[in-house]
């Protein structure tokens, strides 16, 4: 069903990588390592944002073909490296060590630094290096909207909706950082975090950012609003079982992460309201302990277990799947875009990565 836009996401995401790297290397050869890192860092994803952009441009009434849609592909190609820049600032200020089976940014450009004899500290290094190829990422997004091909009067739709796609998205970013700081913890608060964090920018917004370009009415707006604000919830809470009960193998993260980087999520605020004292007490001496071993990390997983909180966070998944669907079905959109959007939902949804 996807394998079309697909393979034009790819192959729009091929060209424009190599251009950069063309262009960086002319700046300076050490550039080489920047342009390696983002091409290496992207060659791999679920492409799920410029595809619900794709979905959006088509609940819109855009046609399935023709120059317009390249266009349109072309511009939501952009969605991957405004992702790209979220998780590398993500792994950073979270202290992670891998993304997707590899180290992350930031020990990336640590092994750089230590590879090549340099001088200063190579935490530093990485930290700083990572932060620029975070804003590097950022800018190189609209640099692929304005290379796009879409008229004047499209980015006057789309642009207002870009600005506040990414405020949506760092807002969320602090609010996550603030939670984890809190010392009491919120199932509210938490699913707030999940809903600008994560999926706003994931399915609602990419779904305007594709029908904003096809010249959507309010009404089209509106019924992609309560289809993908769900959506996006469930897709976040996915993500939350996925940080603590992923394979390792698949998710291309260690077993645990969010236990050792002490993520208030979803997951660990209803485990957490659910805890006896004894129980909390025996989460509290391990959770967020960034040198926690194996057999600790086992122990918060199962103190979680436990308490339901796993069954608890599948039925919230299922309540908003079935409430996007629901709103999916009686939505006043181009009807050819239903199948697209169904599937899409449950790819979000059934995911193991």
């Amino acid at each position: 069903m996807f394998s079309a836009p697909r393979l034009e996401i790819e192959t729009t995401l091929k060209d424009f990588l190599e251009r950069i790297s063309l262009n960086l290397s002319e700046i300076s050869p050490d550039l080489t390592p920047v342009s390696a890192e983002i091409t290496r860092f992207l060659a791999t994803g679920k492409r799920f944002r410029p595809l619900f952009a794709y979905a959006g441009y088509l609940a819109a009434g855009g046609q399935n073909g023709g120059a317009q849609l390249k266009n349109l592909l072309k511009a939501a190609t952009s969605l991957e490296l405004l992702q790209a820049c979220a998780l590398i600032h993500d792994d950073l200020m979270d202290g992670s060590d891998m993304r997707r089976g590899a180290p992350a940014v930031h020990r990336y450009f640590e092994n750089y630094h230590l590879e090549n004899s340099m001088r200063g500290d190579k935490a530093q290094f990485g930290l700083s290096a990572a932060i620029l190829l975070g804003d590097f990422a950022l800018i190189w997004a609209d640099q692929l909207i304005n290379e796009s091909g879409l008229s004047d009067e499209q980015l006057r739709r789309l642009l207002p909706l870009n600005d506040l796609m990414r405020i949506e998205l760092i807002a969320g970013q602090y609010l996550d950082v603030r939670e984890s700081a809190a010392i009491t913890s919120s199932v509210e608060r938490a699913l707030k975090v999940a809903r600008y964090k994560s999926g706003k920018y994931t399915i609602e917004r990419p779904l305007h950012f594709g029908a904003l370009i096809a010249g959507s009415s309010n009404e089209t707006n509106s019924a992609l609003t309560k289809f993908g604000i769900p959506l996006g919830e469930a897709f976040q809470l996915r993500d939350d079982l996925l940080g603590v009960f992923g394979d390792p193998e698949t998710t291309g993260k260690p077993a645990g992460d969010d236990l050792r980087e002490g993520k208030r999520t979803v997951l660990t605020a209803i485990a957490i309201e659910n805890f006896s004292p004894s129980q909390l007490h025996a989460f509290n001496a391990h959770f967020g302990d960034l040198n926690i071993s194996a057999d600790h990390i086992a122990e918060l997983r199962n103190l979680i277990t436990e308490v339901g909180a796993p069954e608890k966070v599948e039925t919230l998944i299922d309540e908003f799947t079935s409430n996007a669907l629901q709103a999916l079905k009686s939505a006043h959109i181009a009807e050819p875009s239903k199948p697209y959007l169904n599937e899409l939902a449950l790819m979000a949804t059934k995911r193991k990565i």
